[in-house]
């Protein structure tokens, strides 16, 4: 077994991280208001870690509220246990509670990020992830004068977790955020917030390594710099081949490296962050969150150029980024394929249950608002997931996800539309279980149904290879596949109307989520669940739960 054991990465350093859960009281938009904060930051602390280091974080929670933090993007090799979404790999860290999370960043660097994984607390509990080369390996790109984190976020006047009650009990849809953040700032735009903006400090002539992250909830976003170019380098925490832009598209959960040099002539030059929306009839927060790229020897009080965004709805403007996206090395890419899965992923409207109509069924037709994968709105079970697979609980979830759609039809343009009769989805915790080394590959198509929307779509304790994607339905005869350096991604925005393919090998025994990032949808049931099992010997073995697990 020894040559298994090369695999672990060896002399490694820990790092450890104390995660208190706080209520911290904030003026933003003329308001005062308490928001969750992690050690009373907003954004929280950057957790700064090495590749192949061991992270192990204590979160205490002295907080009122359930919460959970997940490690977005970080693999979790052999530690399905500190994934943290709640009711899937445990239950939620209560009021007063503690749970120490410990994970290996095996062969992992680049920039993520941790976020809140109850309810819509991840509006203000996040923060940056920056895991570094080993020391004495460069970065394969020009080494830059300084690194900067660069949080798109979305704030809320109102709390956000009875947001999420009122909007969901609502059986309607959510409202706008009350502003874009860049860094927790909202800018001048904004009603209180001419000082509340962030700035960068940029000699003329050096290069700045930004690093990108959305944090927001419910929408994607377009970002850009006025008269500067980004250079995107990394893509959810994995190197790309340098494709230059002048501005890139986020969803929420997606995180990239862009270097950007300061070749332009002196001045104080607006960064910009504005929406990207995709589906039709959405209300969304169209006003620009704004900071600024500043060079040393502008005048503080001297005007700031404007950044140009694309129109909220270009969807050209994020097919050009998708394409330029290119891994940097080819990696090792599934050619042999074990398993075909074809989800479709789209909103659905049930019809009106409740006694009382007004008040719960205001989504469209007066139905109620859900969403789903192959139909099936995921339902949370009562305890995790995780334990009832690990303990063998008997009727907490089914392993009878189906791997295609009951049928096939016009998925874009002839999905089924007379609402709310013929667009429900049934309910259900259902998962797919998949052996050990299982190489996947999994159809995400986009349905008509409601309206086509580009969703963000999140894979759990893996990455995955993005080998395709189109408008329109997907077809094997004619999709291109790139399966030469297609790029490694953790989230995948399935295109509006179109679809994507992804390759993994499921060789990371858990129970894995799978979602859609807008945490709407996620709480509408866009979600789903893959079980991996054991392979052999105790590398291919999942281990035994903490013993600070929290209990539901």
């Amino acid at each position: 077994p020894l040559h298994v054991l090369a695999q672990w990465p060896g002399g490694r350093s820990t790092r450890f991280y104390g995660f208190k859960v706080q209520t911290t009281r904030i003026t933003k938009l003329c308001n005062t208001k308490d928001i969750v904060t992690i050690n009373g930051m907003y954004p929280g602390p950057v957790v700064y870690a090495q590749e192949d280091d061991r992270v192990i974080v204590k979160v205490i929670n002295e907080s009122p509220y359930n919460v959970t933090i997940h490690w977005h993007g970080i693999r979790q090799r052999l530690s399905c246990w500190s994934d943290g979404p709640s009711y899937i790999t445990q239950c939620p860290i209560q009021a007063g509670q503690s749970f120490t999370y410990e994970f290996t960043l095996v062969k992992q660097k680049g920039t993520l990020f941790w976020h809140a994984h109850v309810s819509w607390l991840r509006a203000t509990v996040h923060g940056a992830i920056v895991m570094y080369p080993k020391t004495g390996v460069p970065y394969p790109f020009t080494y830059p004068y300084e690194e900067h984190i660069i949080i798109l976020g979305e704030y809320w006047l109102k709390d956000v977790v009875q947001l999420e009650k009122a909007v969901v009990a609502s059986g309607g849809g959510p409202p706008p955020a009350d502003a874009f953040t860049i860094n927790g700032h909202p800018g001048p735009n904004y009603n209180c917030s001419n000082n509340d903006a962030y700035k960068i400090d940029v000699v003329p002539g050096k290069t700045y390594l930004l690093r990108l992250i959305n944090a927001g909830l419910n929408t994607e976003n377009f970002f850009s710099i006025a008269n500067h170019r980004m250079t995107i380098v990394e893509a959810d925490g994995e190197y790309t081949k340098p494709f230059t832009t002048n501005r890139v598209m986020l969803g929420p959960g997606q995180t990239m490296n862009v270097l950007v040099t300061a070749d332009q002539s002196t001045g104080k030059y607006s960064m910009a962050m504005g929406p990207y929306m995709s589906a039709q009839g959405v209300p969304f927060q169209n006003i620009s969150a704004i900071a600024y790229f500043q060079y040393l020897g502008a005048l503080p009080t001297s005007l700031s150029l404007p950044a140009r965004l694309p129109t909220f709805n270009d969807n050209l403007a994020v097919k050009t980024v998708m394409d330029g996206l290119r891994s940097l090395n080819s990696g090792n890419v599934p050619k042999e394929i074990d398993q075909n899965l074809f989800y479709t992923i789209g909103l659905n409207v049930q019809r009106c249950h409740s006694p009382t109509p007004q008040q719960n069924c205001q989504g469209l037709n007066n139905g109620t608002m859900a969403a789903s994968m192959n139909n099936i709105s995921f339902v949370k079970p009562k305890i995790s997931l995780l334990e009832a697979y690990y303990n063998r609980i008997n009727g907490q979830f089914t392993e009878d996800f189906p791997g295609v759609p009951s049928k096939f039809y016009d998925f874009v343009d002839g999905a089924p539309n007379n609402i709310p009769n013929d667009t429900q989805s049934m309910i259900g915790t259902r998962t797919f279980v998949l052996e050990y080394g299982t190489r996947v590959q999994l159809i995400l198509q986009n349905t008509g149904t409601v309206t086509t929307e580009n969703h963000p779509i999140h894979l759990h304790g893996y990455s995955f290879y993005v080998v395709g994607y189109g408008s329109g339905n997907y077809n094997p005869q004619t999709a291109q596949f790139n399966v030469v350096d297609p790029p490694y991604l953790n989230t995948i925005g399935v295109p509006v109307g179109g679809w994507a393919a992804i390759r993994f090998v499921a060789d990371n025994p858990g129970v894995w989520f799978m979602h859609c990032h807008f945490d709407i949808h996620m709480s509408w049931g866009l979600d789903s669940v893959f079980i991996v099992k054991n392979g052999k010997g105790e590398l291919e073995t999942l281990p035994h739960p903490p013993a600070d697990l929290p209990w539901c």
